[in-house]
């Protein structure tokens, strides 16, 4: 559904010196500082999934979606998008693509959402019938009911952006593209979120590029994830594989009695692992040097174990430490 092959965007910024000599010197012959946003990137994503896109700020990730979605051409390599050159071709593009942009909204500010609907439909051209059922369906899902009727000024933050995800996906794209879709929103808004968003993928097979910096969203939605960093991709794989590369420690968190814990302490401490008090009792360790198997068979073997629980490193603390180490 989208390719890139050698993708590269460069930016170029004009060097101005102090005095009026230099601003004289730059208006005849200016000089330019020239910097690469996005480093020749390679990549293809497939229809219907969801790709979880992410990075720091200035990483390059928002250059490399803008030229995805037609907005800038890049300075050298090629990048397809449903079959076609998304800058070239720009009109043609936009009828394939949908986009929410979660700091601002494609609304109008004075008039009620069901009327910037209906626009939407005579711009994107759609018949009444597949108009009202998709309305209909979206409705439903997101619960804008309440409020569709409002003007957009009026809406909160969450009913705005459950008024942008309609407005996006009325017009049936087969790709979406989501910048930050749950910034600023409350649990129960960012549930709808991303339940209309499983179900849009999974009975329309939409194609979703998600950027965000809410680590929940990617876990939740993300079939797989790229991450990029000084203009490079430094990771493109699913989550179960960057945990499996990444993730070096694991946790088992255990209740025991405390006469159980020091003596737990004392044969543990010959074993690669490391104990850390606090409510439970956790062993951490690395599945590269000792096995689940093994201190689990410790653990229940030796003691009365009251409750115990299995868990990872996370996800966040993963991006962080590749960042670290790109």
């Amino acid at each position: 559904m989208i390719e890139a092959v050698e993708l590269s965007k460069e930016y170029k910024t004009a060097l101005h010196g102090s005095g009026p000599a230099a601003a004289l010197r730059s208006f005849i012959k200016p000089e330019y500082k020239k910097t690469k946003a996005v480093d020749c990137i390679s990549f293809a994503l497939e229809a219907g999934t969801i790709t979880g896109f992410i990075g720091a700020n200035g990483a390059g990730k928002s250059t490399t979606i803008k030229m995805m979605t037609g907005i800038l051409a890049p300075t050298s390599g090629t990048i397809r998008v449903n079959s076609q050159d998304p800058f070239k071709d720009r009109k043609k593009n936009a009828f394939s693509i949908g986009a929410v942009f979660g700091q601002r909204t494609q609304l109008m500010w004075d008039i009620p959402v069901r009327e910037t609907f209906c626009l939407l439909q005579k711009m994107y051209r759609m018949e009444e019938n597949s108009y009202r059922k998709n309305l209909r369906m979206f409705c439903d899902i997101l619960d804008l009911g309440s409020f569709i009727d409002k003007p957009a000024r009026q809406l909160s933050l969450g009913q705005r952006m459950r008024a942008d995800i309609c407005a996006a996906l009325l017009h049936d794209p087969p790709i979406v593209f989501l910048d930050e879709p749950t910034i600023g929103l409350d649990v129960s808004v960012k549930d709808y979120i991303r339940k209309f968003i499983l179900q849009v993928n999974k009975e329309r097979n939409t194609t979703f590029i998600l950027t965000t910096h809410d680590i929940t969203d990617i876990e939740e939605l993300s079939q797989q994830i790229m991450i990029i960093d000084g203009g490079h991709i430094i990771y493109r794989g699913d989550i179960c594989h960057l945990k499996k590369e990444y993730g070096r420690s694991s946790k088992i968190m255990i209740t025991v009695s405390q006469e159980e814990r020091e003596q737990m302490k004392a044969a543990f401490s010959l074993l690669p692992v490391t104990l850390t008090e606090g409510e439970e009792l956790t062993v951490e360790y690395s599945p590269m040097e000792i096995s689940s198997e093994v201190i689990l068979s410790r653990l229940f073997s030796g003691y009365h174990i009251q409750n115990f629980r299995m868990g990872e490193v996370e996800l966040e603390e993963i991006i962080r430490s590749i960042y670290r180490k790109k």
